[in-house]
């Protein structure tokens, strides 16, 4: 009974136990339809790239695992969520593509500037918007969620003026392969990973980590003694766009185009629930960013799995707020309070009984 005690105590405990739900939800669906009980974890190659139903969950939660980097940092030092990185995704796929193309070119097959150029444009864009977004909350002491409305409403119709109200095609092969394969394996996939590798050595061997969290805990304390707060609520908010920027490249590079309206779509909702899954409060403070990347992956197994039972795009994000509801109230302090109750009051009684 101390070693579950112990195991339901951890940080990880609860992402990690709604990832596995998730997961036995597919087994069980498999074996209802006839088919084989671990369909969801098998991987097979197919015409030279991996190819199953766990690495189409990797490849797709890729952009939501790269923009859960930056929101952890966010929530956890500013007690805010940043509501514009779908947008700003959108801002930098179409900087990027803008430069690729050319002003008023609507498609090419042949890049106007060098690739290097465009990326460096699209992520420059970003953290510029980044920089915007925390110059708001730092300095002048803006509400994150009212100073990250103003580019939730603007950064997509930025992008569409950059693009001459244009959809921009960029039919190359360089630009295409940030959205494709890097041999058997989706390129997405190894950007995520580097992105998390990156930033899981800069907090492990780095006092960002620490910083962050004591200024999420208390700006005013973190101040006196010694800490620029300011400084690193705006260096979390410059992190958090240019992660929404290295998703817009890749959500570009998949459709090899700069639609202004849909890329990023919602993004900011599904990163800002990745952090509240991943066990994280979004009251600022403590934080841990591999809780939050799996609970990006959740959200996109839930998606996922919708689609493999059949449900249809439309009512599919009815059954994934049911389950988000779910998972979210399981995480709930009242709820966890009340189990450890529950389990003292057993305790205790068993006590008696002996």
């Amino acid at each position: 009974m101390s070693n579950l005690r112990k195991l339901t105590s951890k940080r990880l405990f609860l992402p990690v136990f709604c990832m596995i739900l998730v997961m036995m939800v597919n087994i069980v669906y498999d074996v209802a339809n006839g088919n084989f009980a671990l369909n969801f974890f098998t991987i097979s190659i197919r015409n030279g790239v991996l190819y199953g139903r766990l690495i189409d969950v990797l490849n797709r939660g890729s952009e939501v695992a790269i923009l859960a980097i930056g929101m952890t940092l966010v929530v956890s030092s500013s007690a805010g969520t940043d509501i514009s990185v779908g947008s700003v995704m959108s801002l930098s796929a179409c900087m990027c593509c803008m430069l690729l193309a050319g002003y008023g070119v609507s498609s090419t097959n042949d890049l106007a500037v060098p690739l290097i150029v465009g990326i460096l444009g699209g992520l420059v864009i970003a953290c510029v918007c980044g920089a915007f977004n925390g110059f708001l909350v730092a300095y002048l002491g803006v509400q994150p969620m009212v100073a990250t409305l103003i580019l939730y409403s603007a950064a997509r119709a930025i992008g569409l003026l950059l693009c001459n109200n244009l959809i921009v095609y960029v039919r190359n092969d360089a630009f295409k392969f940030f959205g494709s394969y890097l041999g058997f394996v989706p390129t997405p996939i190894v950007i995520a990973a580097i992105c998390i590798a990156v930033m899981a050595v800069l907090l492990k061997f780095t006092a960002l980590g620490l910083y962050v969290q004591s200024v999420g805990i208390n700006k005013k304390a973190s101040r006196i003694a010694g800490l620029n707060s300011a400084r690193i609520i705006l260096i979390c908010y410059i992190i958090c766009g240019l992660c929404a920027g290295i998703a817009g490249i890749v959500s570009s590079s998949r459709i090899y185009s700069a639609d202004s309206n849909n890329i990023g779509l919602n993004y900011e909702l599904d990163a800002i629930l990745s952090v509240a899954l991943g066990g994280n409060s979004l009251g600022g403070g403590k934080f841990n960013l591999a809780g939050s990347i799996i609970g990006a992956y959740t959200i996109q197994a839930i998606t996922t799995t919708m689609y493999a039972m059949g449900v249809s795009t439309s009512v599919a994000p009815v059954f994934k707020a049911i389950i988000v509801i779910i998972i979210v109230s399981i995480q709930a302090p009242p709820f966890r309070e009340y189990l450890r109750q529950r389990s003292a009051k057993k305790a205790a009684l068993a006590k008696g009984v002996q």
